[in-house]
């Protein structure tokens, strides 16, 4: 049986414990846009660790039970690629049928950007790993509206709460679900004593805003 977690601080342990979620400041990581940055996050990790899987698989359910009610919902899409294997975990407990969409469409065979059998009208709950500008997710979500089907809410893992996935949500009519935020993983990071106060302080700024915070650091 799985064992639900039900907290958000849950999560964020769990995620610690296994490293999804590493920090660095000097020197900070450097994203492929150039972006600098204190905090690691690597969800993918999750997939090598089954008793990880399994409490991540039942935080999803349990919060999609909560917020969303299972009987509102007939299809998984996750975004391709890191939120497949998350979307087939979730859509395998749920015995619910699955999408994914691609980042762009095939350009090859039936060309499709939709991957699975879809039936127009569905409800569909958009599955990501992490939301950072949200882009991803709302792409995911236009593929599926465009082919008819309905889509209300996109569920992560963890959300960083940056203002433009807020403002990008918010125009796109999607609500957010997420089982752990950037500033809940800080706190408790700093309570198991892997960041001081002043580098707590210092990610905290960064999830604000990333740019200043890139720039102060470079």
């Amino acid at each position: 049986m799985i064992n639900k977690m039900k907290s958000p601080q849950s999560i964020a342990e769990l995620l610690l414990s296994i490293d999804v979620v590493t920090f660095r400041f000097n020197p900070p990581y450097t994203f492929t846009s150039g972006l600098k940055s204190p905090i690691y996050l690597d969800n993918r990790l999750v997939m090598s660790s089954p008793d990880a899987r399994e409490k991540i698989v039942a935080a999803y359910v349990e919060a999609m039970e909560k917020h969303i009610g299972l009987s509102n919902i007939d299809v998984i899409s996750g975004t391709a690629t890191a939120a497949i294997p998350q979307a087939s975990w979730i859509a395998a407990a749920l015995h619910l049928p699955m999408v994914y969409v691609r980042p762009s469409a095939k350009a090859h065979g039936k060309q499709k950007q939709l991957e699975g059998y879809f039936k127009k009208g569905s409800k569909v709950v958009i599955v990501e790993d992490h939301i950072s500008t949200g882009q991803s997710s709302i792409g995911n979500a236009q593929v599926i509206r465009d082919e008819g089907g309905i889509v209300e809410y996109c569920i992560a893992t963890t959300d960083y709460e940056t203002k433009a996935s807020q403002d990008n949500f918010r125009k796109h009519n999607i609500k957010r679900i997420a089982l752990v935020t950037g500033k809940q993983i800080v706190d408790e990071a700093e309570k198991r004593g892997m960041l001081t106060k002043k580098e707590a302080q210092s990610v905290y700024s960064w999830l604000d805003d990333s740019v200043a915070w890139g720039k102060y650091y470079a």
